[in-house]
């Protein structure tokens, strides 16, 4: 670790921690100037139907797993027709059997929903009008509301593009509700607690107020909401979307921040769009509190988008990172400012 005194030179190697894991990030600036072989022009918008007769989640047509949706107008939701948590089958005098430390099992009871966000096969979120975005929302809230009264963990996500691994093209995210509680929402609720402990504030909270005042990282905000790229981001666009009041949960929102979250999101989206000129991929979730409550947790949402270079290059993590550390190139502040740039 470096003196208290110097300080860092920010356009060399340099690590950054990330306060809600406790893990670290290197920071190569100068690798972004490395020769490169590879495509870097931006790629063309590839157009859709509005409706695809062979889509299994537009409206009226068969599903995957042979089950056929209605037709829908608005928002639609069913349960995954192969879905990776089920709900607890009560079956007497059966418990899991650990083998020792070595070998522990447990339970993995849950649900797993779909949430078509429209019914048109082109709309994506980044394209909606506020309304349509606000209904989706909504349908997030109802979602939770519901889940939560059962399951003390519901993860919102949605996994949009081919290269992100989206298995579909129609606009749509997903449910797990599950009844425990997954590896990243353990380790933020300790360290979110620890903070609010230390000093009665929230961490979250506080971190964007920081960055609203330095404007390093910011994308774009307003009265109720902040989107930044955050300090230690590791994926090339990475975002972190923050109300800037102290809210739990989804269901916490009032009217006026709802709304102004469907403005935010569609701002950001677009932002992303423009990158490279294509429909950007991107994995993202929402992190509400455990459903059992957890001291100074701050509702978030992560953004995770892959390009880096094209809009046919994605940063793919590397034998260093997958078995040492995270590294990332391009600096978090000139992502943001390059976001800036296009809103």
């Amino acid at each position: 670790m470096c003196d208290a005194t110097q300080v860092l030179d920010l356009s060399k190697p340099h690590r950054r921690r990330n306060p809600l894991t406790d893990e670290w990030v290197i920071v190569s600036p100068q690798r972004a100037t490395r020769p490169w072989s590879g495509r870097t022009d931006g790629g063309a918008r590839l157009g859709m139907p509005t409706y695809d007769p062979n889509c299994y989640l537009c409206p009226g047509n068969e599903r995957a797993g042979g089950q056929q949706n209605p037709t829908y107008t608005s928002t639609f939701v069913f349960d995954n027709d192969f879905a990776a948590l089920l709900p607890h089958e009560v079956v007497p005098n059966a418990r899991p059997e650990s083998d020792g430390e070595l070998f522990v099992l447990d339970d993995a009871d849950g649900t797993c929903r779909v949430l078509c966000f429209s019914p048109r096969h082109d709309l994506t979120l980044a394209h909606m009008s506020v309304d349509q975005v606000l209904t989706v929302i909504d349908l997030w809230r109802d979602q939770l509301a519901e889940l939560g009264a059962r399951y003390r963990w519901v993860q919102i996500f949605e996994t949009r593009g081919a290269i992100s691994g989206a298995s579909n093209p129609h606009p749509h995210g997903q449910i797990w509700a599950s009844s425990f509680l997954p590896n990243e929402a353990i380790v933020e609720m300790h360290n979110q607690a620890a903070y609010f402990e230390r000093h009665g504030t929230n961490l979250l909270v506080d971190y964007v107020e920081r960055e609203i005042a330095s404007g390093d990282r910011l994308v774009t905000h307003d009265e109720h909401w902040v989107v930044v790229v955050p300090y230690w981001a590791y994926w090339p666009y990475e975002t972190l979307v923050v109300p800037r009041r102290p809210t739990a949960s989804l269901l916490d929102l009032d009217g006026a921040q709802r709304r102004s979250l469907a403005e935010t999101l569609g701002t950001m989206l677009r932002a992303f769009d423009a990158v490279f000129d294509t429909p950007f991929p991107y994995c993202s979730g929402w992190h509400t509190a455990p459903t059992n409550g957890a001291a100074g947790w701050q509702l978030h949402a992560h953004y995770y988008p892959p390009l880096l270079r094209s809009a046919d290059v994605a940063k793919i993590p590397a034998s260093y990172e997958l078995l040492a550390n995270d590294q990332r190139d391009m600096t978090p502040e000139a992502a943001a400012a390059r976001l800036r740039e296009l809103i």
